[in-house]
């Protein structure tokens, strides 16, 4: 039976970094913020300073997409809460709206599955679905990337550095999800009152919300408080309706869209005619392929939600009023709607102390985060040599 390792994050108050010592490798020590439990830290990928700053870097950059152009932050911005606040929908290299919003990064390191419909177990692997999907990032193949960030002289010394050796699929993994685990948020207000034990930490408007949080509204049920912390999800999927009516509803003849924020045009169906399709979206079925599956979604954190809209799997809802709303109707009816949501029948004075409570959630340590990602630069200078040239010479072809 293997053991798991935990190594504590950050200091206690603000999730800040500590290195234990300056060398060739630079462990880092984390200890959890308050109202956040210990890590699970893989042992065949110890934090260190070097890879977590690595893993920003190939974060940030763009020429981790074939066309240079967009890069992990573009749909992750540090600024709006690492996810999008202009778009319900993240726009990939196509320039066409994928299928569902960008998660929020904060506190991704405790998820025990990843992507809305939990494809993906570790964060060591997770990357290569958006490198390699060719309406995100449209990279040829794992061993593009690698032979590309091979190519870019920037990088030798920070493998060197963190690994000993050059960029390898694996390395590249590590580095990454290295990076993402410590974007760790806590010791919000709501923690500090419950946890902490500061009594004025949350107002009385804030507490009747709590109170509805765990009480009438149910809320608690899929976004747990334990005893010692809170991840605010049980991690686990729920048909709530709401993406049934997405797939159900009736094709449009003419389509809204997004140039830009707050630009729109209308488009017909003839003139999209030479584009492919999006796949329809049947949420966590396409993992398990099983009918009662369909059109069931990841339980999300509520750390940070007000910081984090648009809302639901695909960015319907702008605001958490919206969101309530359609809780307290009961989601949508469908064959395979979770038993746990039903109608609520909160008052306007229950939903207005709900939404206020949910404001409480956001950790003290955002700007700090925010400031991290962008010590990393995004435009350096395009490589003019193609990347798959460069692998075909390495095994001795050439191009026909």
């Amino acid at each position: 039976m293997k053991t798991k390792t935990y190594i504590p994050i950050g200091l206690a108050t603000a999730g800040l970094l500590l290195p234990l010592a300056i060398s060739a490798s630079t462990p880092v020590k984390l200890t959890p913020p308050l109202g956040l439990p210990p890590m699970y830290i893989p042992a065949a990928n110890p934090l260190t300073q070097e890879k977590i700053d690595l893993g920003r870097q190939l974060f940030m950059d763009r020429r981790l997409s074939h066309n240079n152009v967009i890069s992990c932050a573009m749909c992750h911005v540090p600024e709006q809460g690492f996810t999008s606040h202009e778009l319900g929908a993240a726009i990939g290299l196509q320039g066409r709206s994928l299928r569902r919003n960008s998660p929020a990064m904060y506190n991704v390191g405790y998820q025990r599955s990843l992507f809305h419909e939990g494809r993906e177990l570790h964060l060591e692997d997770q990357v290569w679905a958006p490198l390699l999907a060719k309406n995100e990032m449209n990279m040829p193949s794992i061993g593009y990337v690698v032979e590309k960030i091979k190519m870019l002289p920037e990088y030798k010394g920070q493998f060197e550095a963190a690994f000993g050796g050059e960029a390898t699929a694996e390395r590249i993994g590590f580095a990454l999800a290295s990076y993402q685990r410590v974007m760790v948020s806590g010791n919000s207000r709501f923690d500090r009152w419950y946890y902490g034990g500061e009594k004025n930490a949350i107002n009385a408007q804030e507490q009747r919300g709590f109170d509805v949080f765990r009480g009438k509204g149910s809320c608690i049920t899929c976004h747990t408080v334990g005893e010692k912390s809170a991840l605010f999800t049980d991690h686990k999927f729920y048909n709530t309706g709401h993406g049934w009516q997405r797939s159900m509803a009736p094709e449009k003849i003419i389509h809204q869209v997004q140039l830009a924020p707050g630009v729109f045009v209308d488009v017909s169906d003839e003139q999209l005619d030479d584009f492919e399709k999006p796949l329809p979206d049947v949420g966590r079925y396409e993992v398990t392929l099983d009918p009662k599956d369909r059109w069931a979604y990841k339980t999300p954190s509520l750390r940070n939600v007000a910081i984090t809209a648009p809302y639901m799997h695909d960015g319907a809802f702008s605001t958490l009023e919206a969101v309530v709303d359609f809780y307290n109707k009961g989601g949508v009816d469908n064959e395979d709607k979770s038993p746990l949501i039903f109608p609520l029948n909160l008052t306007e004075q229950e939903k207005a102390d709900l939404v206020a409570f949910m404001k409480t959630l956001t950790g003290d340590n955002i700007e700090q985060l925010t400031a991290d990602a962008r010590k990393a630069r995004e435009n350096y200078p395009v490589v003019r040599q193609n990347a798959s040239d460069y692998y075909l010479e390495s095994i001795g072809n050439s191009r026909p």
